[in-house]
């Protein structure tokens, strides 16, 4: 059963004086022509251009193909996909029943472009100043986390690293499913070292993009146990 719209709205921290704004933006293109792509394209444009203003004043040494990569870690669908699972995003998808049966509400494309049309929504109800404000907020702990030290680093290479460093057993990559239609297949990959206590699953558009997304989530952990 797809969740209300209004209650993702106020867990998102937002409050719209056009509803059906945040409701367009959660509907998918296979109910029909009313559908978030146009939303969404106007959301991944103004998150392009906060996030590069966000990386501009963080790092004003930083040249420009840096900034452009160190953006790129930040704003593409497998990010995106993340963050809208942390705020169970697919449990207010409106979906078609095509898409609901095949498990469109955990696909990365449709989980990440559902985000950029709030985005997009939060610009036509409300301004880009608010808007601005929102996508800064939703980005502060991956803004705070990252760093020039590391950002050529896929997450694979720095959880090995971190690994070989304490001369502790390298990770292990398990493929745990695989789903969708060939052209959007979704797959869950577990990440584990047999000396930690934890696993964790990642989930992404492709087996290697999950397993990167397993290691980021295991590296987070690692650094919260750290402090």
């Amino acid at each position: 059963m797809i969740k209300a719209p209004e209650i993702l709205c106020k867990k998102l921290g937002l409050s719209f004086s056009q509803p059906e704004l945040f409701t367009l933006a959660l509907t998918h293109r296979s109910i029909g022509s009313k559908n978030n792509e146009r939303l969404e394209f106007l959301g991944d444009s103004i998150l392009g251009f906060v996030i590069a203003e966000a990386l501009y004043n963080k790092f004003p040494r930083a040249a420009e193909g840096v900034l452009s990569r160190l953006r790129a870690s930040l704003v593409n669908q497998t990010s995106l996909a993340e963050l809208a699972r942390k705020h169970n995003l697919g449990d207010y998808l409106i979906l078609g029943s095509g898409e609901l049966k095949s498990g469109g509400y955990r696909r990365d494309s449709i989980l990440s472009d559902a985000l950029e049309a709030i985005m997009g929504a939060i610009v036509k109800d409300q301004g880009i100043e608010l808007c601005k404000t929102w996508v800064l907020t939703l980005f502060a702990e991956r803004l705070d986390e990252l760093s020039l030290a590391n950002w050529q680093k896929d997450p694979k290479t720095r959880l090995q690293e971190h690994m070989q460093a304490r001369q502790i057993e390298i990770p292990q990559y398990k493929l745990i499913s695989e789903s969708g239609l060939p052209h959007e297949k979704t797959f869950q990959v577990e990440c584990s070292v047999d000396l930690l206590k934890f696993k964790f699953i990642g989930v992404g558009a492709s087996r290697k993009k999950a397993e990167q997304h397993a290691a980021e989530l295991m590296l987070q952990e690692i650094a919260k146990e750290s402090k």
